[in-house]
């Protein structure tokens, strides 16, 4: 059948095209009614997006630590690896700026395709003048530059080694931003092109790329240098802010007179000793300060942060900026991320047919060493082991899960006494839990395309991705309300009909751009949400999603249609960060060269 349209949508469904044709071949599809076998549902996959060129094309440089698949430890690389791609389509000009690891590890051979631009260049900073190189490299029409200096040379992480983070990462992350700032107006890509020019959109990820906003305000502007270009400063994890001795401000490159937009106070019960006086620069403030908006990677998170429970002491300062500050949720890349054609995965499967499903659920079953069952819940957990990602409210409720008629699979790493509990319960529960001590690419494929649920028990998640994969592959997710995980997961409506007619309208409600929530709601969901941080609200969850899924396939299947509905496709978040560009154009800057951005409150 064809793909449910984007008719107008009615309060109570009733008048949506197609429905009575989806029921009607949904009806004959079923061969056993009512049974997880059953995997036929009559639906048909989404169109991809239909790209359109912009209207107001516009040069943008993302300035960012990491970006993927050149460097990366999380979420952060992926944004700027594939969010500029979208851009491009859109008729931007896009570059990435970042720096040219160099780890002794294999993924340093992908900087072998990168050529030298001989646009090297002295910034100042550290008491002295220091020579860095740009690399370029053109990948699905951006423009990729590395800068290379020896600092981003050594054996080790990107942020540190065995022993901590470096000590002189500030430094690191200063010469980036200066070199950043440079970029666009040195490089010259080619007689058609030319450099990028001073009319541009920086985009500042978290405080490594911080002082990209405080440069161009206090050394740029107020010399007729990017007078029209516009800052934004993107957070993706406010507890990083890059915080160092207010001693250390003389290093950075910033006029004195612009002290006080970096300065920052810890409270009494954050210091040493009695004589610490608390005083830091912190370039992540600095960055709020003086970015023409700021933006996070959820509406939730935006809101979160504004408050002392969330804003990492710089709620006071984001809510005076909170006219100007925007949350868009990340997008997932959709070939990577496919599961019609995963070759980490046994099958493959789309919404119109979930059989390849079930075979990915068997064969991770096998695999793992779990009794090959079709009508238990198979639940995974992927990501750290760390206190911000929860797994311990998972051993905390490990022997109220283990009544249940339920399997249990964790991949992860970190504390030590929870990589000791996933042994401890493999040992214990030998017939319903395995754990993975480590991270494995395709192993965590196959626990996103074999389980029927995700567990994400985050404390905090600014966006989350897990739970967009889950949700791409039919895997239902259980999540704690909070940041991006509210905004993406659309809780089960146990009052909904089990209609896939239904399901698509209530995906296409949420993913428009009017935020459609009301007709979003009225579908059967994508997930569930507890609301508290503890094990009952948890359990609650769980036991209602192995309630739903033993005693009503119909809906089951139906949360599934919702789910892997939705537009998650990074070209849906361009759209929205593009808007988030326009507004930052056509406001004046947020800081003049005559005007400073400081406010003692925010101290």
């Amino acid at each position: 059948m064809p793909y449910f349209g984007d008719g107008e949508l009615q309060a109570d469904f009733s008048k949506y095209d197609k429905v009575d044709a989806a029921r009607a071949k949904v009806a004959s599809a079923e061969a056993a009614k009512g049974e997880h076998s059953s995997t036929s549902t009559g639906v048909e996959p989404r169109p991809p997006p239909e790209y359109t060129k912009t209207e107001t094309p516009m040069s943008i440089v993302f300035v960012s630590s990491e970006v993927a698949p050149w460097s990366k430890t999380g979420g952060l690389a992926d944004v700027c690896g594939s969010l500029p791609r979208e851009l491009v389509k859109r008729g931007h000009r896009v570059m990435v700026v970042s720096p040219k690891y160099i780890t002794g590890k294999a993924e340093d051979r992908l900087f072998e395709a990168s050529f030298d631009t001989n646009s090297n260049t002295k910034v100042g900073c550290f008491g002295d003048s220091h020579e860095v190189g740009f690399y370029h490299q053109v990948k699905e029409g951006v423009d990729f530059v590395f800068v290379s200096h020896e600092c981003f040379k050594r054996q080790g992480g990107l942020y540190g080694d065995s022993y901590g983070v470096y000590g002189d990462n500030q430094f690191r992350y200063t010469l980036l931003s200066h070199a950043a700032c440079e970029a666009p107006l040195l490089i010259n890509f080619g007689e058609n092109l030319g450099t990028y020019g001073d009319e541009v959109v920086f985009v500042a990820n978290d405080w490594h790329a911080g002082l990209v906003p405080l440069l161009v305000a206090s050394k740029y502007r107020p010399w007729g240098t990017y007078k029209n270009a516009r800052t934004v400063t993107t957070i993706h994890n406010i507890l990083h802010q890059g915080a160092e001795p207010a001693t250390t401000f003389g290093n950075l490159g910033v006029p004195d007179d612009w002290y006080s937009c970096l300065e920052y106070q810890y409270p009494e019960h954050m210091r040493a000793h009695e004589l610490d006086l608390g005083l830091v620069v912190n370039i992540l403030k600095g960055a709020i300060a003086t970015s023409d908006r700021v933006l996070t990677v959820s509406q939730g998170y935006a809101k979160e942060i504004c408050t002392p429970t969330g804003g990492c002491g710089l709620e006071t300062m984001l809510e005076e900026r909170r006219h100007r500050l925007d949350g868009v949720v990340n997008g997932i890349d959709m070939q990577e991320w496919n599961p019609t054609s995963d070759q980490h995965c046994a099958a493959g499967f789309d919404v119109s047919d979930l059989s390849g499903k079930l075979e990915c659920k068997r064969a991770l079953q096998k695999e793992m060493g779990l009794e090959v069952r079709d009508d238990v819940p198979l639940m995974g957990f992927i990501g750290r082991l760390d206190w911000q990602k929860g797994p311990d409210l998972i051993q905390a409720a490990i022997s109220e899960m283990m009544n249940e008629d339920v399997q249990l699979i964790m991949l992860g790493s970190g504390l030590e006494e929870l990589e000791s509990f996933m042994q401890w319960a493999e040992g214990t529960y030998t017939d319903k839990f395995r754990g993975w001590v480590g991270f494995n690419v395709a192993m965590s494929h196959r626990i996103t395309a074999g389980c029927d649920i995700l567990l994400m028990p985050s404390r905090f998640e600014p966006c989350g991705l897990n739970q967009l994969y889950a949700m791409r592959y039919g895997t239902l997710p259980i999540a704690h309300a909070t940041g991006g995980l509210k905004d993406t997961i659309t809780r089960h409506n146990p009052y909904a009909q089990d209609d896939p007619a239904v399901a698509v309208a209530a995906a296409i409600a949420s993913d428009r751009e009017d935020g459609n929530r009301e007709a979003a709601d009225m579908g059967p969901g994508t997930g569930w949400l507890f609301n508290d941080m503890d094990k009952y609200s948890f359990m609650s969850c769980v036991s209602n999603a192995c309630k739903l899924y033993h005693e009503n396939p119909k809906m089951w299947r139906a949360m599934q249609i919702q789910a892997m509905s939705q537009d998650l496709s990074w070209y849906n978040a361009a759209l929205k960060w593009e808007k988030v560009f326009e507004w930052a154009k056509i406001d004046p800057p947020h800081c003049s060269p005559k005007e400073h951005c400081h406010n003692n409150e925010w101290q």
